[in-house]
C-alpha cells in the first residue's frame, strides 16, 4: 500500500445513512463508503472510514485532517471538528456547481432548500423537520404500506401512464390514501409515481426556487425519476452531482482541506 499524501476526510453521520468521502490534495474524491447508520454512529463512521481508505489505497496515517457532519457528528472519533449539514451541503454542491445556486437536499429526515450568491455566500435556507412527509422516511413508509421493496419504486414510478395525485402532506393521511387507491384498483406504478410527486410537490412549497437548481441526497441517489419529475414541474433542467448522496461529507473534507474555515 502507497500512501497518497495529505488526504482529507469528510464524514456525514445522518440518522439513516453515514458517509465517509477522501478527497486528495486536488480536491479529487479517491475514496467513499456508505453504509446504514445503525445504533452505533462511531463504529459505522469508522467502518466507513476504513472502507474508503482502502479504495483510496492508503493508510489512517495519510489523513491530514477530517472534519465530521449530519445528525451524528459528535460521535465521529476521527473528526478533528465538525460542521452543520448546511454548511457541508453548499460547500459540496458549489464544488460542483460554482455559481448561484438553490439546492435541493432530499434526506432520510429532513428536506433542505440552500440558496447561494454566485460566490459561494449562503443567501438563506429553509428545513422541513416538523413532519416525515417528503423525506426519505416518507418513501419508506409508503413502500412498507405497497408491500414492495423500496429498491423497486423509482422503476414502478417510471413505467406509471396515469399518476394518482395523493391529496394529503401526512404521511398518516397519505397512507389511507393509498390503501384507499389499492382498493380502488388504480395501478402500482401509478401510486408510487404520485407519492413522488407528494415529495417533490412538498420541496416545492418549501421555497422559490433560483434559475439554477442542484439535487442532492441519498433520496435523488436512489430515485432519479424524482428529478425528472422536478424538472417538469419547474420547466427546467436540474443539475445533479455524480455522487448525489456524498455531497455533504465532500463538503465536511474540503472544509477539512480549509482547515480554519468559519463555523456555522
Amino acid at each position: 500500500m502507497v500512501d497518497k499524501v495529505p488526504l482529507y476526510v469528510g464524514a456525514d453521520v445522518g440518522a439513516s445513512r453515514t458517509k465517509v468521502a477522501i478527497l486528495d490534495a486536488s480536491k479529487t474524491l479517491v475514496g467513499h463508503a456508505v453504509q446504514k447508520s445503525g445504533t452505533d454512529f462511531a463504529a459505522t463512521a469508522r467502518q466507513c472510514l476504513m472502507q474508503s481508505l482502502q479504495m483510496a489505497g492508503a493508510s489512517e496515517s495519510a489523513v491530514a485532517n477530517a472534519f465530521s457532519t449530519g445528525y451524528g457528528r459528535h460521535n465521529v472519533d476521527f473528526a478533528r471538528d465538525s460542521r452543520t449539514e448546511i454548511g457541508c451541503h453548499a460547500g459540496g454542491c458549489y464544488h460542483y456547481f460554482p455559481m448561484a445556486i438553490s439546492i435541493i437536499d432530499i434526506g432520510g429526515q429532513d428536506n433542505k432548500v440552500i440558496k447561494l450568491d454566485d460566490a459561494g455566500r449562503r443567501i438563506s435556507f429553509k428545513m422541513n423537520r416538523k413532519c416525515a412527509a417528503g423525506t426519505g422516511a416518507f418513501l419508506e413508509e409508503m413502500s412498507a404500506r405497497l408491500d414492495i421493496p423500496l429498491e423497486r419504486m423509482n422503476a414502478l414510478a417510471e413505467r406509471s401512464t396515469d399518476m394518482v395525485k395523493l391529496g394529503s402532506f401526512c404521511t398518516v393521511f397519505s397512507a389511507t390514501e393509498v390503501l384507499e387507491n389499492i382498493r380502488h384498483g388504480k395501478k402500482i406504478e401509478d401510486i408510487v409515481k404520485g407519492v413522488f410527486f407528494s415529495v417533490i410537490r412538498r420541496v416545492v412549497e418549501m421555497d422559490a426556487l433560483s434559475q439554477n437548481v442542484v439535487m442532492t441526497g441519498g433520496v435523488v441517489a436512489h430515485n432519479p425519476h424524482l428529478v425528472r419529475m422536478m424538472e417538469e414541474l419547474i420547466g427546467r433542467s436540474i443539475l445533479v452531482p455524480e455522487k448525489p448522496q456524498l455531497t455533504g461529507a465532500i463538503g465536511a473534507a474540503l472544509y477539512a482541506m480549509n482547515g480554519s474555515g468559519a463555523k456555522e
